[in-house]
């Protein structure tokens, strides 16, 4: 008779002890989830095996981008020069340097942030007007006269860099036309247009391929693009006439030597320069 008691008293506690277990891994569970939200959790991503049984891995956060620079500004990359930059952006040079504080030869170095723009100048309130003074005292002065000095550059004599039919013209209003096209054939001389100083030699400018500036004067730049090979270095002297390259290919595979003028920074119309053929 007491056996079937203790069956009994089993049997009325058995769903006790079930919500009892299912209460317990309740608030094991919420314990769990609320853990794994004040923790810094990563998504598991599911993955298969080569026995084709589903495998979890935590995936890796990726780092963030570099530093990004402000606009207005440019990090000097390996292989550049201050022309090559300036002409990059289509300012002129000589800017670049008065708002960097740079002097010839102008050195710039990797990693550094140029501004490509003129600095915000500081607001100074107007001074007061000097005392007024009645009947100044007269003196005499003698200023001797002074020499003229010519501002004008020296005259640019331009020629043919090479020799082809023009295939695109300048256009002022599309930054892709900042000069002509000049076709030919791979290998043809590319020359010096005008005596000057090389500023820039490599291919570090987008679109341009190999690239040789060549600065004449201070007001005065031109460059040769997508040539083939490049026969000068950074500040070589060139005569006008000097084979300084050999025709290249553009990016549809068309042989031709791309042709620029710049005065000032300013890109201007080559034809209007070189000679009538």
């Amino acid at each position: 008779m007491a056996y079937g008691n203790d069956r009994e008293r089993r049997r009325n506690t058995a769903p006790l002890v079930n919500v009892s277990l299912r209460a317990l891994l309740v608030v094991v569970t919420s314990a769990g989830l609320l853990a794994a939200c004040t923790a810094n959790w990563r998504a598991p991503v599911e993955t298969r095996g080569s026995s084709g049984v589903r495998q979890a891995r935590v995936e890796t956060p990726r780092p963030g981008p570099g530093p990004v620079v402000a606009i207005g500004e440019y990090r000097v990359q390996r292989g550049d020069t201050l022309y090559g930059i300036a002409w990059q952006q289509g300012i002129d040079y000589r800017q670049i340097a008065r708002w960097n504080g740079l002097r010839p030869p102008y050195r710039i170095y990797v990693g550094q942030t140029l501004s490509l723009r003129a600095p915000r100048e500081p607001h100074i309130p107007p001074a007061d007007p000097p005392p007024t003074v009645r009947n100044p005292p007269r003196t005499s002065t003698v200023t001797a006269p002074r020499p003229a000095v010519s501002t004008r550059p020296a005259r640019l004599v331009w020629s043919w860099p090479a020799h082809g039919r023009i295939t695109a013209t300048f256009d002022a209003n599309d930054r892709l036309r900042s000069g002509i096209k000049i076709a030919g054939r791979a290998g043809d001389s590319v020359t010096a247009s005008e005596s000057g100083r090389v500023v820039y030699s490599g291919s570090g400018l987008i679109g341009y391929g190999r690239l040789i500036i060549i600065k004449h004067n201070e007001n005065y730049l031109s460059a040769y693009g997508h040539n083939r090979k490049i026969m000068v270095a950074e500040g070589d002297q060139v005569a006008k006439g000097q084979k300084i390259a050999e025709m290249g290919f553009t990016n549809n595979g068309d042989p031709l030597l791309h042709f620029e003028i710049r005065r000032d920074g300013k890109p201007v119309d080559p034809i209007r320069l070189l000679p009538k053929r």
